[in-house]
């Protein structure tokens, strides 16, 4: 997985300021007569949750003002209410108004996967961990990934030379499942298998490599195929899981859920830049 360093922020910011003051840069607060005044503003949480991505918040100020001296209030991955100030900044009012939205994007995004990651966490066995998918927003895997964890979730692989996990266009492509688990092995890699019914397993079963997805089953089914597995091999559910129903499905001692919405379905977290 990218390393979240502070280059790979510098990068992610960058284009993202870019995007937003491409190609006159912000012409409303060029028109006020006092913009180079130094001023301080704060951040509030306008809600509960979990707090991630203020590196990358602090960063979209510094690289519009290296004036600006922002103070955490809180760090990344803690719980915060609603009302309370998570950060501080102290800089020029141009470099607040510009990088305003840019920052606040991303803290938000961030803190927002956490937040609804750790709403799946708290509902499950400590057993069974909740995990990210590949299913996020193009560029900002690293960052969604980080979210994440910081929300008390785990990652899957970050991309596909990380692990080899044959699903179900590969099976249907390959016309042999048991032939091309074989082949994965001989890899070396990590490898995980998605199957969808009994007569799948049954086909794999013997062969040594790492993980099963079961995907898309009814807990009833579920359970026959945990019970044939035996703990010979790491196991995972995908498929549909929500917070409603995810304390049913962790109750079947499953080791791992995947668990896509965290990532691509996650509401902004709600927050608001005041000047103080």
């Amino acid at each position: 997985m990218q390393k979240l360093n502070q280059s790979y922020i510098n990068t992610i910011v960058r284009k993202a300021l870019e995007e937003d003051l491409g190609p006159r840069g912000d012409i409303t607060t060029n028109l006020i007569t006092s913009k180079d005044k130094i001023i301080k503003a704060k951040i509030i949480a306008k809600q509960d949750g979990v707090v991630a991505g203020l590196d990358f918040c602090k960063t979209a100020f510094k690289l519009i003002g290296k004036e600006s001296v922002f103070t955490k209030k809180i760090s990344d991955g803690k719980k915060i209410k609603k009302k309370k100030v998570i950060a501080l900044i102290k800089a020029k009012k141009k470099t607040i108004l510009t990088a305003e939205r840019t920052a606040l994007n991303f803290l938000n995004h961030a803190s927002g996967i956490a937040t609804l990651t750790n709403q799946f966490v708290k509902k499950i066995s400590k057993k069974t961990k909740i995990c990210c998918t590949r299913k996020t927003t193009p560029n900002l895997r690293t960052l969604e990934k980080y979210a994440v964890k910081k929300g008390g979730g785990h990652n899957h692989r970050y991309n596909l030379s990380d692990e080899i996990l044959i699903k179900d266009n590969h099976i249907s492509a390959s016309n042999n499942l048991r032939e091309l688990v074989k082949k994965a092995i001989k890899t070396k890699k990590i490898v995980t298998v998605e199957i969808e019914s009994i007569n799948q397993l049954k086909q794999i079963m013997g062969l040594k490599f790492k993980r099963i997805l079961f995907d898309n089953m009814s807990s009833s089914q579920l359970k026959k195929c945990l019970k044939l597995c035996k703990n010979k091999y790491q196991t995972e559910y995908s498929g549909n899981a929500t917070l409603k129903n995810i304390k049913q499905i962790s109750k079947t001692r499953i080791n791992r859920i995947s668990v896509g919405v965290i990532t691509h379905s996650a509401k902004s977290f709600d927050t608001t830049l005041l000047f103080r």
